[in-house]
């Protein structure tokens, strides 16, 4: 798949890909990245993509242009995308978004600043709007960058051990069962060898641990 991340601080983004997982899996050509600084797109003469908010209010908007430029540009190049405004005032973010977004063939994203977007841009080129909490960022690239590893760690080959998808939070709306390392005391079961015994010990543990740290959840 291919990851296009749209912001105006390019730089902010690519650096988490130079280390670790990720890089191994770009050199080994399991996804592709673009970025896009949609201030390129920009048609005045100092490309400014901030104006202030028609009727007034505190702080800049982001003019509803240049990105809108950008985003017809990507459209067009990527016809099959799906594009994804991170804001928050958008849906709560999740794992089943993580693995749906990862069968996607090109996936948008687009970083906000300032107080956020012209509502216009939302209504004609949203595929889908995002948010990962309740909370207020001065940007949007955490939020792409947290959607793209999420996303990617999902896409086969990636990670090493493809079976450590299968076990873990959310996947059956429960939190994971917790782990231990082998130095120390830990469950005797776990060291039974009882494959059977470890796995109810694993099902039963992954339901307490919800109900104390994530109650919501049931």
């Amino acid at each position: 798949m291919k990851i296009v991340f749209v912001t105006l601080f390019p730089n902010l983004i690519s650096p988490y890909f130079e280390d670790s997982i990720l890089k191994r899996a770009f050199e080994k050509k399991l996804f592709s990245m673009k970025f896009v600084n949609f201030r390129d797109f920009a048609t005045n003469k100092h490309q400014k993509v901030d104006t202030s908010i028609v009727g007034g209010g505190a702080g800049m908007i982001l003019d509803n242009l240049a990105l809108r430029n950008a985003l017809n540009h990507l459209k067009q190049k990527y016809p099959n995308s799906k594009t994804l405004f991170l804001t928050p005032v958008g849906k709560r973010y999740n794992q089943k978004d993580a693995v749906r977004f990862s069968k996607e063939e090109v996936l948008i994203l687009v970083s906000g600043r300032y107080e956020g977007f012209d509502e216009r841009l939302i209504e004609d080129l949203a595929d889908e709007v995002i948010s990962i909490g309740d909370f207020i960022l001065t940007g949007g690239e955490l939020g792409s960058l947290i959607i793209a590893d999420s996303v990617l760690r999902n896409i086969k080959g990636v990670l090493g051990n493809s079976e450590s998808l299968q076990e873990e939070s959310f996947n059956e709306n429960l939190l994971e069962a917790p782990s231990f390392s082998k130095t120390g005391e830990v469950p005797q079961i776990l060291k039974s060898g009882n494959h059977k015994e470890v796995k109810k010990w694993r099902e039963k543990t992954s339901l307490l641990k919800t109900k104390f740290h994530r109650p919501d959840l049931f």
